[in-house]
């Protein structure tokens, strides 16, 4: 049996990155798609090269990276701004996946199962390439209150940014396991645990 190929989603601010975070504590081979897409349009990259094309030169830092609160608010607001984006940050990132995935799966002693952390996984139509989909999933009003406080956008911002994602509601249904992670982290942890005993069966 090969390596099992796991996707962990979810929305922003819906607890993805602790669910990751134990998944890692317990063992699991883990990725994140996220820290991919900063790699992909890192200065010096073909990314960077397209994204300053689309957006000009106000999306830089005055060090020269991408400003990614700036290139945020740009495709927050404007669907097709953010289609441009995705359609440079997200071939390449799966790309990265499928190798790290394949690279695991050819080691020796192996693990039985591996997780990426894919924000956008059902937005992009890619379930289909993981044999296990996880969303970690809580209450909207809790995940529009997690984001404000976490980055500090005032209340419209933030529902703007979580109107541009699927409704948790929607990726939970579609799920193969869900995490609900509107408790406490030990009652998070404790559903972490269990599933990652499920997947290594």
């Amino acid at each position: 049996m090969g390596l099992l190929r796991v996707a962990l989603t979810g929305g922003i601010a819906s607890g993805k990155s602790t669910c990751l975070a134990r998944f890692h504590e317990l063992g699991a081979p883990v990725i994140d798609a996220d820290r991919l897409a900063h790699e992909v349009i890192a200065p010096g990259t073909p990314g960077f090269t397209e994204v300053i094309a689309r957006f000009g030169a106000g999306v830089l830092t005055p060090a020269g990276a991408i400003d990614r609160s700036a290139l945020g608010r740009i495709v927050f607001a404007d669907a097709e701004a953010r289609r441009d984006l995705e359609a440079v940050v997200h071939p390449a990132a799966y790309e990265a996946i499928r190798r790290w995935f394949a690279d695991l799966d050819a080691r020796p002693g192996a693990a039985r199962a591996a997780i990426a952390d894919i924000p956008l996984l059902y937005e992009t139509g890619r379930e289909t390439e993981f044999d296990r989909v996880i969303v970690a999933a809580c209450r909207p009003d809790q995940q529009l209150a997690r984001l404000i406080d976490r980055s500090g956008l005032p209340p419209d911002e933030a529902a703007l940014r979580l109107a541009a994602q699927m409704p948790l509601e929607e990726k939970a249904r579609r799920a193969d396991l869900v995490i609900d992670t509107s408790g406490t982290r030990a009652d998070t942890a404790r559903q972490v645990d269990e599933i990652w005993k499920q997947l290594q069966r």
